[in-house]
């Protein structure tokens, strides 16, 4: 990639950094709001919006973002750049350079310096941490590459991202999650793996290519959106089952609570039931596109379950 080619953003970190910039893209800080604010959602379940105001636990939440999110999550993707030799644009990273040499070193290191980190923080962060670790050098690294696996790739996304990420955020502050709290975080592992295929279709025909076995692949387009639709249901259907445990009707704002889950369910609705009637005439860049409006709604969920349960 030549200077002039690059966005002025990409110009300006390469004249500050030279070839290093290559291993910071591939950590992909675009995502890292993403993982935040997913991450945030444990940690405000557990001290509610007074205790994120008055700063509660506020050094190991600092501490724990940067071990999970910068450390973990970007070494995760920039180990699965390593080995994916991508082409084309990848999950929130347009025209990526090509990996760096060493890229897949660095990455294993930054996630060991992240294990280092949570050590120090309390011990259901550490192993939440270290289960995590595991699970992403599995999934990238080959001979064993699950990532290649449909189904198993399915089942880590589902728990790493959708499960045990707010479980992080929560598990900062040392305190364990109740059974209704338990319970909310469950019903991101099915979210998770609603939004998991839907990530796939853009690259359906450059996995094909390269030989990946991903789960969007082995289900088909059409299967695949089905399948992301009956996970959206059953994560909502387990949210209502933990708003049910949770007494709403005794309190004067149960009907917001019920309508802010309303309206969460609705965006995912607005994203997938056009897709799934219009998948066979779109082009892999409106795939791309839906992708990211079901990242919206995601987006919406987190706001909509801290709405609900953190006040």
């Amino acid at each position: 990639m030549t200077l002039p080619e690059a966005p002025a953003g990409r110009r300006f970190g390469y004249r500050l950094l030279g070839p290093v910039f290559d291993y910071i893209l591939h950590l992909r800080p675009a995502e890292w709001p993403i993982m935040t604010a997913h991450t945030l959602v444990g940690y405000v379940l557990a001290v509610g919006w007074a205790g994120l105001w008055r700063g509660e636990e506020l050094g190991p939440l600092l501490l724990g973002l940067v071990a999970w999110v910068v450390l973990l999550n970007g070494g995760t993707l920039a180990l699965n750049s390593a080995f994916d030799q991508d082409e084309g644009d990848i999950g929130y990273l347009r025209a990526p350079p090509p990996p760096p040499r060493h890229l897949a070193v660095a990455a294993f290191l930054l996630m060991a310096a992240g294990q280092g980190l949570a050590l120090l923080l309390p011990p259901l962060f550490c192993w939440t941490y270290a289960v995590c670790f595991i699970l992403s050098v599995l999934y990238s690294v080959p001979p064993i590459r699950l990532k290649a696996v449909a189904g198993l790739d399915w089942l880590i996304n589902m728990w790493g991202f959708g499960t045990l990420t707010p479980l992080a955020g929560l598990a900062v502050t040392g305190l364990a999650p109740g059974p209704v709290l338990r319970l909310v975080l469950l019903a991101f592992c099915p979210l998770f793996a609603a939004l998991y295929p839907l990530t796939q279709l853009y690259q359906y025909e450059e996995d094909r290519r390269r030989g990946d076995r991903t789960l969007a692949l082995v289900l088909g387009m059409g299967l695949s959106l089905r399948v992301a639709l009956g996970g959206v249901l059953l994560a909502f259907g387990l949210f209502g089952y933990a708003a049910y445990l949770s007494a709403w009707g005794q309190s004067p704002h149960a009907m917001v609570r019920w309508a802010m889950l309303g309206v969460a369910l609705v965006a995912w609705l607005r994203v997938l039931v056009p897709w799934l009637r219009d998948y066979p005439i779109r082009a892999p860049e409106d795939h791309q596109r839906g992708m990211y409006e079901a990242l919206g709604a995601w987006a919406v969920t987190d706001i909509a379950v801290l709405a609900a349960w953190s006040w």
